[in-house]
């Protein structure tokens, strides 16, 4: 007889709120919508850890949940010391931060502009490339740019986030060139933080930052956080720098990076796994880089068939070269994940098909990744498993949160599911993406010749 799966029970919804532990603890409680919060605990505005808890009627019963966040106090001090010092405005490169739409989300648009007006950055424009093939009578773009400082907007017709981006980069003024979605909200000192890294230290080619939730308020919120740790996987709370591992054999090196922590080696694996530290709604690349590994493919993302997969491709792309790429934890987005269910499996179906249409995008660029997927292979193939029989078992993408009884909220099985059902869908979707990226290129190549013809 079969065993019927227990339906999963949804979570209810949990406050995000910003602690700063240099500072008194506000008083949390419960109330009528809230009886649970994830608390993210920052030193003097850099995150530093994060814990479940649950909100009780009293605050005091809230702060003794937060005992392992305050006690990372004393080490949060000594590595705010050991820092170094902030940079004066003259000292930082120029900045462009493109913002590639289809403005499909109006509100969403509109935080996302208030909060680049907020930003502390003396040398910075931001782009907004409209990425929609025709662009309605009644848009409302050309209002939520109006009147804003630094802000221009430019059309790109091309479908696709990678055409959207590459046009920003081709229009950007800025030595390094910022990419974010249009669902975020920014920290002031976003760019300082990520710019400060450049500075000092030159060798990087590419600086990521950390994706934080804007709000868990519903079941698919709290899921793709709790179990795909967001977008990142494990979080990690400590300034990293990824290199290719130069002791790997000719063939394959760039297959296998490095990361380092204060310059000693902290973990290897491989290059395809670079998006445990990195997403394209906060990444950033000196524009020198991105040169060199030719801008983003036009045959992913989303909007394309692939459906995803162009920030990793450009993120492997630094690494396969023999570039470093920077994570710092204190440069900071908070982004609204799906909220409904059928918009997370949606995403989910995206991300596996996208991976595996960036993988197909890599070999068909340089079949020498043929080699380094091979020699990864059977550790890859490993992980993946493992982390994916944990999720359907109910485990958790970020071991290092802090869970109470009763927050071990259950995963439903159907979305791990979905996301595996679509890996082998990658490869043709990628084909026929990059054929359209031809046909779309032609047709661009053409009306530009028209244009100059008349």
């Amino acid at each position: 007889m079969t065993r019927r799966r227990t339906p999963v029970a949804e979570p209810a919804p949990r406050r995000v709120v910003v602690v700063d532990l240099a500072e008194p603890l506000p008083d949390l409680v419960a109330d009528a919508q809230y009886d649970s919060a994830m608390v993210i605990g920052t030193w003097h505005g850099r995150p530093v850890g994060v814990a479940d808890v649950h909100l009780s009627a009293e605050a005091d019963g809230t702060r003794a949940a937060l005992t392992p966040l305050t006690d990372l106090r004393e080490d949060a001090a000594r590595e705010e010391s050991a820092r170094p010092a902030r940079l004066p405005d003259d000292a930082l490169p120029p900045v462009t931060v493109v913002v590639s739409t289809i403005v499909g989300r109006r509100e969403d648009l509109e935080l996302m502009l208030d909060g680049f007006a907020a930003i502390d950055y003396p040398d910075v424009e931001f782009l907004i490339v409209d990425n929609r093939p025709v662009v309605p009578a009644d848009d409302v773009l050309p209002g939520l740019v109006a009147g804003r400082d630094r802000v221009r907007a430019i059309h790109e017709p091309r479908k696709g986030i990678s055409a959207g981006r590459n046009a920003g980069v081709a229009a950007a003024r800025g030595e390094v060139i910022v990419f974010t979605d249009d669902d975020v909200r920014v920290e002031p000192d976003w760019l300082r933080e990520l710019a400060q890294r450049y500075v000092d230290d030159p060798t990087l080619d590419a600086v990521t930052g950390l994706i934080l939730p804007a709000e868990l308020d519903t079941a698919a919120q709290i899921w793709f956080e709790r179990y795909y740790g967001g977008f990142s996987g494990e979080r990690t709370w400590r300034p990293l720098v990824l290199e290719p591992e130069r002791r790997a054999p000719r063939l394959v090196r760039g297959a296998r990076i490095t990361v380092s922590d204060a310059g000693r080696a902290v973990k290897r694996f491989a290059v395809y796994g670079v998006g445990a530290y990195g997403a394209g709604a906060n990444m950033s690349f000196r524009r020198t880089a991105l040169e060199r590994i030719g801008g983003f493919d036009l045959a992913l993302g989303t909007g394309t068939p692939a459906r995803g997969g162009e920030d990793l491709a450009a993120l492997i792309g630094v690494l396969w070269t023999g570039g470093r790429i920077g994570y710092e934890p204190a440069a900071v987005v908070h982004h609204r994940h799906r909220r409904g269910t059928d918009e997370l499996l949606h995403q989910l179906r995206g991300n596996g098909l996208g991976f595996t249409a960036m993988l197909t995008s890599l070999v068909l660029g340089d079949r020498r990744h043929l080699a380094g997927l091979a020699w990864q292979l059977p550790l890859a193939v490993q992980a993946m498993a493992a982390q994916s029989l944990s999720r359907i078992g109910g485990g958790a993408a970020d071991a290092a949160e802090t869970r109470p009884a009763g927050l071990e909220d259950e995963y439903p099985r159907s979305l791990v599911l979905n996301e595996l059902r679509d890996y082998p869908k990658g490869p043709l979707a990628y084909l026929r993406s990059r054929r359209l990226a031809r046909r779309m290129d032609a047709r661009a190549t053409s009306g530009a010749g028209a244009a100059r013809g008349r």
